[in-house]
């Protein structure tokens, strides 16, 4: 499986810088006014992992292929999206399909950079995107609630659409319907508001280290947890330069990692991935995984008849791999389990399947 990060905020806030840093590309168009970005652009990145060298070295793969992240730079919202302001209802309906969303925040001044808004407030433009989001909420499940279209939906998704109604009118935390709900139950649910969040503040190049007045307010309301410090502009810049010069300007600057590297590990993080490998002679190769994925379910990633027919897991775990040095010795070595169908899959696990066709 591939995650889709939407990147999402208020005009010119830098979205589309970030975008073509983080994808490698000029495929969105950055300009100092209002809605430069109508259409969203999607960029699928392959995400870096050192173990996928570190295995294809010993398996003498003769490919490596990573698993992927999908950007998509989503148009600029503005206040009354949620009634068709700006380009409101595009925004909406593209936000709805991504996995996780990237808060983009303006968090540097700039005479040359418009601003919507007549002073920089990161804490009042998230609450702009927030409500317009919440509200979009309230008029779809308020049209889902109908009478009419009652009956479509099945008791569980109706338990969530009247409670967060019940949320959204009250005023109550939306975060505690994770709680009360199955998590593959509120993702079913559609509702922006539920959607994972991470908020990244965008700085200039002396705030990139230890931040700014900007985003100290901004993390102490809302938190360090699933807050990253980036500047776009910067991460347009390391792009075009070679390995060395890129890691020697990120040590001039005091930057420990990309911000690709950062949102990847938040990404991670917040929707709950793991990655497994596979690992041969002809690739070795990353795959995507939920926490808690049975050894089924990982197969099926590869393809559909995996699943149906899976019989049993050859599993090594990384650190045995790399340690005996390979699928024979760690077998030699006892390091290879053969793992059924109630198998949890760990992240780094090295798999081969066995099914029946």
């Amino acid at each position: 499986m591939s995650f889709k990060c939407g990147i999402v905020g208020l005009p010119n806030v830098g979205k589309s810088t970030l975008f073509n840093a983080l994808t490698n590309s000029s495929k969105a168009q950055a300009a100092n006014f209002p809605f430069c970005t109508i259409d969203p652009n999607i960029g699928i990145v392959p995400v870096p992992d050192n173990r996928l060298e570190n295995l294809a070295k010993i398996s003498k793969s003769k490919k490596i292929i990573n698993t992927t992240i999908s950007f998509v730079d989503i148009a600029g919202l503005v206040k009354g999206a949620s009634k068709g302001e700006g380009l409101g209802n595009k925004f909406l309906s593209h936000i709805r399909e991504v996995d996780a969303i990237i808060h983009m925040i303006r968090c540097f001044d700039s005479e040359d950079i418009q601003n919507v808004n007549p002073t920089i407030d990161p804490i009042r433009d998230l609450e702009i995107i927030e409500t317009e989001m919440m509200l979009a909420d309230l008029e779809s499940i308020q049209k889902r609630l109908e009478k009419n279209n009652k009956k479509n939906i099945d008791e569980g998704q109706l338990k969530i659409l009247e409670v967060s109604l019940d949320y959204i009118n009250n005023d109550k935390d939306f975060s505690n319907l994770k709680i009360k709900f199955d998590k593959k139950q509120l993702n079913q649910s559609g509702l922006l508001s539920l959607k994972p969040k991470i908020f990244v503040c965008n700085v200039d190049e002396k705030s990139v280290k230890d931040g700014n007045n900007y985003t100290k307010i901004f993390t102490e309301k809302f938190g360090k947890e699933k807050t990253l410090i980036v500047s776009a502009d910067i991460e347009n810049q390391i792009n075009g330069l070679e390995l060395d010069e890129k890691k020697n300007y990120m040590e001039m600057i005091g930057l420990k990692e990309t911000g690709l590297n950062m949102l990847i590990q938040k990404g991670y993080e917040i929707l709950e991935l793991d990655t497994y490998f596979t690992s041969g002679p002809e690739e070795t190769r990353a795959w995507t995984i939920q926490k808690n994925c049975t050894a089924p379910k990982a197969a099926g990633e590869i393809h559909t008849d995996f699943e149906k027919g899976f019989i049993r897991a050859e599993t090594i775990s990384y650190d045995d791999f790399i340690n005996n040095d390979g699928w024979v010795n760690s077998k030699m070595n006892g390091k290879m389990r053969l793992e059924g169908k109630d198998y949890i899959v760990k992240d780094g696990d090295i798999l081969n399947f066995r099914f029946n066709t």
